[in-house]
């Protein structure tokens, strides 16, 4: 009879630590986000509650990040020159095995005052950590000067974007962000992340599923394209050549 109660001291004692977390509770705007013809952007929302145990919210609240994350692919990166001062020509190039197609944060503070250097590194957190798994056999001055050229074109694309005070929070407890989508943003499943963060650990993870996706003839022409792509390359042509006669006959009548 006395070991039970000591059985349940130690399984107590065992989900205390668990207990004593704070958690989670995210969820975004829109888990779909459909592309029209008329689509020139928009804005998701990253929104929900932390819960500290017992409702009790500490003196020195929790800090927020969240990032929203698209697929990965693979990129060919070509860089260019001016020959002679007058034509650009390519003069080399760099593979990267996986990028993401879109990446954003937004952090309640800026994340170098939230963690050290390996744990965003670890986390992915901030452009400057991006795992972008370069392709093998480049020099690490190549791969440093092309790393900065893709995150620089993303960048002006508005494909990859950070704002170090994107994350309200609201009574210590509440948090919402807003994480512009441009309009030629690519399609795929995105993950929506939250990070919880507290004296440079991160306490807390969760995540969402957002799906972007064409509708409409923009989903008609991209199923053609993928389903039958030696039909849609011969009707590409032959769009193009009748176009461009249609211009010629047009420019003749005229002159």
């Amino acid at each position: 009879m006395r070991a039970r109660p000591a059985l349940l001291l130690v399984a107590a004692a065992l989900l205390l630590p668990a207990a004593t977390k704070p958690e989670l509770v995210p969820d975004v705007s829109a888990r779909e986000v459909q592309i029209r013809y008329s689509f020139t952007g928009a804005q998701l929302l990253l929104f929900g509650a932390i819960l500290y145990p017992d409702g009790r919210i500490p003196e020195r609240p929790a800090e927020v990040v969240v990032v929203l994350r698209g697929p990965d692919q693979p990129i060919l990166l070509r860089e260019k020159q001016k020959v002679a001062g007058l034509i650009w020509m390519n003069a080399d190039s760099s593979r990267f095995r996986s990028a993401p197609s879109f990446y954003s944060v937004a952090s309640s503070k800026p994340i170098r005052s939230l963690v050290d250097d390996r744990t965003a590194s670890i986390y992915e957190l901030g452009l400057r950590n991006l795992q972008l798994s370069p392709g093998g056999g480049v020099l690490p001055e190549k791969n440093r000067r092309f790393e900065a050229g893709l995150l620089d074109l993303r960048r002006r694309e508005g494909l990859f974007a950070e704002n170090p005070h994107g994350v309200e929070i609201s009574g210590g407890v509440l948090y919402r962000a807003a994480i512009s989508i441009p309009s030629q943003v690519p399609v795929g499943t995105y993950t929506a992340e939250t990070f919880l963060i507290d004296r440079g650990r991160v306490l807390a993870a969760a995540t969402r599923d957002v799906h972007i996706g064409k509708s409409g003839f923009e989903r008609y022409i991209a199923l053609v394209a993928r389903r039958h792509a030696f039909v849609y390359g011969v009707a590409a042509v032959l769009l193009s050549l009748g176009l461009g006669w249609a211009a010629a006959a047009l420019f003749r009548r005229r002159s």
